[in-house]
């Protein structure tokens, strides 16, 4: 039976309560970051790492989607200062106040879960804590860039796009970071175009 909206329970976790959940999050970083368009074959060493460092970061937040005791689904952010210097690097170059950028991370959601609005749930969760937390003029994500003829894209693939569009974001035309993961099949490490959206908050 598919699940409901009723039975998910929405929670936020800052500071020091992001290190409870590390193992979760990172579990669920590699399950959804394998299927398309990411194509990530994550390890949790890798993940213990990069939650080690997000965790630590000042005003990071986790909005988590919970069935019962179970983390389905979760997203990100913190300022992008403090983040990646490869995300940074093109904001830098192209003259913006990176101390203004709040900086959402990762969305993932597991399949079963999909289509119950909690998208909507993650963006309003990230961006009211970054408006509470008073010092960020925009927020900004960004998403991978895979040719159109990639062999690994489904068939049925539909782009959140539309949905981002809605949520009030737009592709910042020339703002596009790289960044290294090992892909599903791949023997080592390759970078990936990065393309960056954002919004005023």
């Amino acid at each position: 039976m598919k699940p409901t909206r009723e039975r998910i329970r929405i929670r936020t976790f800052t500071d020091e309560a992001i290190r409870a959940i590390a193992d979760d999050l990172a579990r669920l970083r590699i399950t959804v970051f394998r299927e398309w368009p990411y194509l990530y074959d994550g390890t949790l060493a890798y993940e213990a790492e990069y939650l080690a460092k997000f965790a630590s970061s000042e005003g990071a937040i986790v909005v988590g989607a919970f069935d019962g005791d179970a983390m389905v689904g979760a997203s990100t952010g913190s300022p992008m200062v403090g983040h990646a210097d490869e995300f940074a690097e093109p904001f830098l170059a192209a003259g913006f106040d990176v101390g203004g950028l709040f900086y959402f991370g990762e969305s993932v959601l597991l399949p079963d879960y999909r289509g119950l609005g909690l998208g909507h749930a993650f963006f309003d969760g990230r961006e009211a804590h970054a408006r509470a937390l008073g010092r960020f003029r925009h927020t900004t994500f960004c998403r991978v860039i895979r040719p159109d003829d990639h062999p690994s894209k489904p068939v049925d693939y539909a782009p959140l796009d539309p949905f981002w569009t809605k949520r009030g974001y737009a592709p910042l035309p020339g703002i596009v970071a790289t960044y290294s993961w090992k892909d599903v099949g791949d023997a080592e490490e390759t970078p990936h175009p990065m393309q960056f959206w954002m919004r005023a908050l």
